[in-house]
């Protein structure tokens, strides 16, 4: 990738660490020793590669393309086109606040859904929330009315809503992102460890930084999502250095959310964070993130210097607008299409998830 960025497009592999590390500048060799020992010592021992098994189901003759041709000798020879396994069936999806777009968690929500109707054929309905979200129970009854029989709910704020109409409509099923409260027999919980895949960018944050102090925005506290984001960034950079200086803000606090879809006061929190001396940044502010992205770079360009940002969600290097990009250090992954190709493709297969499902490391949920 262009600029000294870090990207899951650059990758190099360290001895004893089972991961592999992005490696989007050069680190000294002390570093790498410093960083394998570490790891080692701690026992990290995660895998990488999310393995699924998909077994195409028989078609019947009701969903066949036939195609007839004719053979050199006159006679006609048929061949038979295979349906793909979820042709017919309804998956409705309900985005959050910021809806496609926001270049982060609704956009990774999106990109499983893409997936899913590519591999296995289904139909789909979307809805977004409204400014305010006061539309969501109103968006998940709508598509269950119309017939929907996955519904697919991007965000814990969804889970209220998802109990009432997942009881009224006990013949659909229902997955909510990030929310595994509900316990009905026809709703899955898709929960993720980010506190794994921060604590690795927050080893290289502390890898990074000259100044020997970072930063970290949250987008709402209070309801105890995002303080896993924090603690394991900070558990991240302090196994690198344990006297490393970490500045933490959050936009707003819960019950209200505005804290996700507002670049301007990220902007003006990174600023603040740049002046007293952080040099790089981690975001996990959903859509406000783009306002630390510009204040890294307009930062940099009006004091002659270089500070980083980090993304989240998805490997935001790729959408964000390309002036910004090279202040992109890496991006944290939380792979929410991941867990909504998995619960699409469960349903497919006859075996729809129902009650927590944790998407960590391991099956390649979370990663950088």
């Amino acid at each position: 990738m262009a600029g000294q960025g870090l990207s899951y497009h650059n990758r190099t592999t360290i001895p004893g660490f089972p991961h592999t590390f992005v490696m989007g500048f050069k680190y000294t060799t002390n570093e790498r020793v410093r960083m394998r020992s570490i790891l080692k010592k701690r026992g990290a021992l995660f895998a990488l590669l999310l393995v699924v098994a998909l077994v195409a189901a028989a078609c019947s003759s009701s969903s066949e393309e036939t195609t007839t041709t004719a053979a050199s000798g006159g006679d006609e020879t048929t061949t038979t086109a295979a349906a793909l396994p979820g042709e017919g069936m309804k998956v409705g999806m309900a985005f959050d606040i910021g809806g496609r777009g926001d270049q982060s968690f609704n956009d990774s929500a999106a990109a499983g859904l893409e997936k899913a109707i590519e591999d296995f054929g289904i139909d789909t309905k979307e809805l977004e929330a409204d400014a305010g979200g006061e539309n969501r129970e109103e968006n998940l009854r709508l598509l269950a009315e119309d017939g929907s029989e996955l519904i697919l709910a991007i965000g814990f704020a969804f889970a209220e809503g998802v109990t009432n109409v997942a009881t009224d409509f006990p013949d659909t099923y229902f997955a909510v992102v990030d929310d595994a409260s509900v316990d009905l027999p026809n709703v899955a919980g898709l929960v993720f460890a980010e506190h794994e895949g921060s604590a690795l960018v927050g080893a290289a944050a502390a890898l990074k930084t000259e100044t020997d102090t970072i930063g970290f925005i949250g987008g709402v506290s209070g309801f105890g999502l995002i303080e896993k984001f924090e603690a394991g960034y900070e558990f991240g950079a302090r196994q690198i250095n344990p006297d490393i200086n970490i500045l933490v803000t959050y936009l707003s606090a819960a019950p209200d959310f505005a804290g996700f879809n507002d670049p301007a006061k990220a902007n003006e929190s990174a600023l603040g964070m740049y002046d007293e001396g952080a040099d790089v940044i981690y975001h996990a502010a959903g859509g406000s993130g783009a306002g630390l992205f510009e204040a890294a770079k307009s930062y940099s360009e009006a004091n002659d210097t270089k500070v980083w940002a980090i993304g989240v969600d998805s490997d935001q290097y790729n959408t964000a607008d390309d002036a910004v990009k090279e202040y992109i250090l890496t991006s944290m992954l939380k792979r929410v299409d991941v867990s909504v190709y998995s619960a699409v493709s469960s349903f497919v297969n006859g075996k729809p998830l129902v009650g927590p499902q944790v998407f960590d490391l391991a099956v390649n949920g979370v990663g950088y």
